[in-house]
């Protein structure tokens, strides 16, 4: 019977791969879109959005607290909506980053993106490519990720206090500015963590926007961090994340003749150097990865009695996004427990929404953990606990990818070392 019901669903995809992918992109923002109305109806979600697009988005701005859960999802489905017709638009073939790009895009589509803010910075992208003469679908990652910068727009529209277009305008001359400048720095940058930090453009990001706190607090504006956060209704969004993930580990099963061959190959990559899973593993197998990835992080949130809102339920697609570029159980785990431990033995409480994001987006280290072993991984999960937590207020909350950030810096501290560590072992044999 299983054979049956494989041979049909594969007789079903005749399409290129690239295109059933960009279809499940559709479909995902599809199901986004409709997730919305379970929660609000048509009037909350339309005022709702209103409020997301002319609202601050610093970190934390959950979504889900300053306007409603229906609002936040719709936001994200009209997110990844714009994504996927530039993808199509521009060609592009669909690689593991791009799939990480898109869930990660709708992820901080609950908390910090939305289609104001985000626009300039994708445009600003798609100068340098005209002006560098760059192939536009060659930089599509990173002017999906570059959209991280998306709260520098709307801080300096909301609240410098000037009048509403003069504020638009300079807004978006910021954003276009920014999406110029982060090409050519993230190519630069990645050199400082060597590529053990996936979240490069986090890095890039927060440098870029602790340059521009910087200046703005030198002109006398404020620009502060914010806790904005949901709490309650974890039955209901746990029941839609479980879903969510077990459609997704149906879809991988069934592509992958209803068995998990080869996943064990896959959870022997490192997650450093070349990590585009779909291409290596086609998309039965990542599609797997990603499921299970979801799964075990929402039982984590929900084990240690934190909340599923704006930012956690952000975190979880992203972790979901790169299980096709350089993520799986292996590797995460570690950095997962190493945040945990030091959450536990010290001030932080585990199940704060700022813990729970440390542990999610601390898997930007994931290729230490795979590269140099679970117990490197551990320590950099706990340093990286200590670290995060005391960065934000240099970039005030404008960097949505702060994680990447201090991953960025724990990956060029620890990096040096254990290379030095290794060849001193090397050297005395």
């Amino acid at each position: 019977m299983a054979k049956a019901i494989t041979k049909v669903f594969l007789k079903g995809l005749t399409f290129h791969p690239d295109r059933i992918i960009y279809i499940h992109f559709i479909v995902f923002a599809c199901i986004l879109f409709l997730v919305a109305f379970l929660f609000n109806t048509p009037s909350e979600i339309f005022y709702g959005n209103v409020d997301i697009m002319t609202s601050p988005a610093n970190l934390v701005t959950d979504y889900f607290e300053i306007s409603n859960i229906g609002a936040a999802f719709s936001n994200a489905a009209i997110m990844v909506v714009q994504a996927a017709i530039i993808i199509k638009k521009s060609k592009q073939q669909i690689s593991g980053l791009l799939m990480a790009s898109i869930f990660t895009l709708a992820g901080f589509s609950l908390f910090g993106k939305n289609l104001y803010n985000s626009t300039p910075i994708i445009l600003g992208v798609l100068a340098y490519a005209k002006f560098s003469k760059t192939p536009f679908r060659q930089l599509m990652p990173v002017a999906l990720f570059g959209t991280a910068l998306g709260p520098l727009v709307s801080e300096v529209t909301y609240n410098f206090g000037l009048p509403v277009f003069p504020g638009i305008l300079l807004g978006i001359l910021v954003g276009l500015i920014s999406g110029c400048f982060i090409p050519v720095l993230a190519q630069h940058f990645i050199n400082f963590h060597k590529g053990f930090s996936l979240y490069n453009i986090g890095f890039t990001a927060g440098l870029v926007a602790t340059l521009y706190t910087a200046l703005f607090r030198s002109l006398g504006y404020k620009v502060e961090t914010v806790y904005l956060v949901y709490k309650g209704n974890n039955l209901q969004l746990s029941l839609f994340l479980f879903i969510l993930f077990g459609v997704m580990l149906i879809v991988g099963l069934a592509t992958n003749q209803w068995s998990f061959r080869g996943y064990g190959t896959l959870m022997k990559e490192s997650g450093h150097g070349r990590n585009d899973f779909l291409k290596k593993y086609g998309y039965g197998l990542v599609y797997i990865n990603m499921a299970l990835l979801g799964i075990v992080f929402t039982v984590y949130i929900l084990i240690v009695g934190g909340n599923l809102n704006g930012p956690t339920i952000g975190g979880i697609f992203t972790v979901v996004g790169f299980g096709a570029s350089g993520k799986h159980l292996k590797n995460v785990l570690p950095i997962l427990l190493g945040v945990f431990l030091v959450s536990y033995f010290s001030v932080h409480d585990i199940n704060s929404t700022g813990a729970l994001l440390a542990a999610l987006f601390g898997t930007t280290l994931a290729p230490v953990s795979g590269f140099y072993g679970p117990m490197v991984g551990i320590i950099a999960g706990g340093l990286h606990m200590v670290f995060v937590s005391n960065l934000s207020f240099l970039n005030g909350g404008m960097n949505l990818y702060n994680n990447g950030f201090s991953g960025g810096f724990i990956a060029a501290i620890l990096i040096p070392i254990l290379d030095g560590i290794q060849r001193i072992k090397h050297n005395s044999h």
